[in-house]
């Protein structure tokens, strides 16, 4: 994917508000991508613009080549900060609305949908209820129910803000290797700078309202290790330090 020069800004009664500005950088495939920036800064903007929920005002995003469209935006999971199970269905059939909504039930997919059921430790609780599930569970059957769409590309907003501490790392570190494994390109957007290093390939650094890329940092952690095998490297704190300081460069 990439992001081409776009700026978007919103147009209210109370006059204009510029959230993005000449935004450009790449994403490869295969890659993950951190974005942090401070509070308010048009992250959720970006991600809207990314999926094609929004269309930028100068510039453009393309996908595999080619611009985003209708046609290929199907191709793009999107993950949201709440998981929006539906407490009327069972935890498999949330996993399968999905598939449903675009008229893709098989057999196959059927066999799929057990199959990551069971991987992700889902399987005995099937036919429960969300709300007999732990925030952690229910994050990990959301992100069933997007794998199961197949898409080349995956944009996680906040998807583990409402979890507490401890259950946000355990989370961060099942869902942030599951992606690994299944060599899909992910996008991340988060406040939280640990998750960003321990996660990302790249740390992408946005700049106060309205956004751009202030820099851009590459990560260089042994493939082998799990996002919170990574919190325990030497060089983890100096990544986080680097971004702390883009971020705050008046700081002492």
């Amino acid at each position: 994917m990439e992001c081409r020069h776009v700026s978007y800004t919103y147009h209210t009664l109370q006059g204009e508000t510029c959230a993005l500005n000449d935004m450009h950088f790449q994403i490869e495939e295969g890659e993950f991508v951190s974005i942090v920036g401070p509070s308010g800064c048009g992250k959720t903007t970006l991600l809207s613009i990314l999926c094609g929920l929004l269309k930028p005002e100068a510039g453009e995003v393309r996908f595999k080549g080619t611009p985003l469209s209708d046609k290929n935006r199907t191709q793009i999971g999107y993950m949201l900060q709440h998981d929006h199970l539906f407490e009327w269905r069972s935890v498999r059939k949330n996993v399968l609305l999905g598939l449903e909504i675009q008229k893709k039930l098989s057999d196959e997919r059927l066999l799929e949908a057990d199959h990551l059921l069971k991987l992700y430790g889902l399987y005995p609780f099937k036919d429960a209820k969300p709300s007999q599930l732990s925030g952690g569970m229910r994050q990990r059957a959301a992100l069933i129910r997007t794998l199961l769409l197949h898409p080349d590309l995956l944009l996680l907003d906040e998807p583990f803000s409402a979890l507490d501490y401890q259950t946000r790392l355990k989370v961060s570190d099942d869902i942030g290797s599951i992606i690994r494994k299944s060599g899909k390109t992910a996008i991340l957007v988060t406040h939280d700078l640990s998750e960003a290093v321990s996660l990302g390939d790249r740390i992408l650094v946005l700049t106060p309202l309205p956004a751009g890329v202030s820099a851009v940092i590459r990560t260089d952690f042994p493939k082998e290790l799990s996002p919170f095998e990574r919190r325990n490297t030497d060089c983890f704190k100096e990544y986080f330090n680097q971004i702390w300081k883009e971020l705050n460069p008046n700081a002492s």
